[in-house]
């Protein structure tokens, strides 16, 4: 997706990591091959070569079972993830929580197995959300998750397949809130099909993702998780350990203390909707924060 990115073939030869903690070094960033992971890449990046270090991008992953064993391996030093859904790779029959605070607790000893920390967390949780269209919501007075339960009976309700056997969807959503909808429709994961649905009115209310960008651009709304049924998925910085210096984890902590939401939202839209480069939105990004 992004033009910074190389290929597999051409940057194997390459990704053998960083071999030092100080400023100045080669330092490898990673990130999957979606629109969120590949700004965050690119933010990630640029501070680093802010404060000195020479940084190869590999940023087509294909997914999370592809960058962690780079990771771990060595081959990759430092990449974006997500503290509930990396808890949960890392020890599958952990349950996480609500708390972001105790993912990351609970998280750190995991990664140190690998000789990986995490740094500090954003803001920014981009998890499960329940979305409805302004008419919508405006009809039946939604406001929170809890609002839907005198009126799931009459709404059909979308998201990925397997939504129906997770119970971060569909099982908790009847077990913690009581909701019983009218039919469940099987969609895609928060994607295009899922989108075109809630537009068209084929569904009442769809599983998306919190920071999907179409969300504000469609003037719909994501109902409070009231009763907190969706662990915290806040944004992360992680690296493997004795690869950089002081000053480069200070950069990428300060980074991730301007990462909200809402901004990360507003991110994703630029690339998403707008079509422009990860690498373009990431700099005109950290320029406007002050952090290059």
């Amino acid at each position: 997706m992004a033009a910074v990115a190389c290929t597999l073939a051409l940057c194997a030869c390459g990704l053998t990591g960083s071999s030092t903690s100080s400023s100045g070094g080669r330092v490898v960033v990673g990130a999957v091959s979606f629109a969120e992971n590949q700004i965050l890449g690119e933010l990630y990046a640029q501070v680093l070569e802010h404060t000195g270090f020479r940084v190869v991008r590999h940023f087509n992953f294909a997914a999370r079972e592809d960058l962690q064993p780079a990771m771990e391996k060595g081959e990759v030093d430092v990449a974006p993830e997500y503290l509930a859904s990396l808890l949960e790779y890392e020890d599958p029959h952990a349950k996480p929580s609500s708390d972001p605070a105790r993912n990351a607790a609970r998280l750190r000893p995991l990664l140190a197995e690998h000789d990986l920390q995490e740094l500090r967390y954003a803001p920014a949780d981009d998890t499960n959300a329940l979305v409805v269209t302004d008419v919508t919501a405006r009809r039946y007075h939604l406001r929170t998750v809890s609002d839907l339960r005198p009126v799931a009976p009459r709404l059909v309700f979308g998201g990925p397949p397997e939504c129906a056997h997770r119970f971060f969807c569909l099982l908790g959503l009847r077990r913690v809130y009581g909701l019983h909808f009218k039919r469940f429709k099987p969609l895609d994961v928060g994607g295009p099909i899922t989108i075109a649905a809630l537009e068209a009115g084929a569904v009442d209310v769809a599983l998306m993702f919190s920071t999907s960008g179409v969300i504000p651009r469609r003037h719909w709304h994501v109902l409070i998780d009231d009763k907190h049924l969706q662990a915290a998925d806040n944004i992360v910085p992680v690296v493997r350990a004795g690869v950089l210096d002081a000053a480069a984890r200070d950069a990428l902590n300060r980074l991730s203390a301007t990462l909200t939401t809402n901004e990360m939202t507003r991110l994703n839209a630029l690339v998403e909707i707008d079509n422009l480069d990860p690498a373009t939105v990431a700099r005109h990004y950290l320029e406007r924060q002050g952090l290059i």
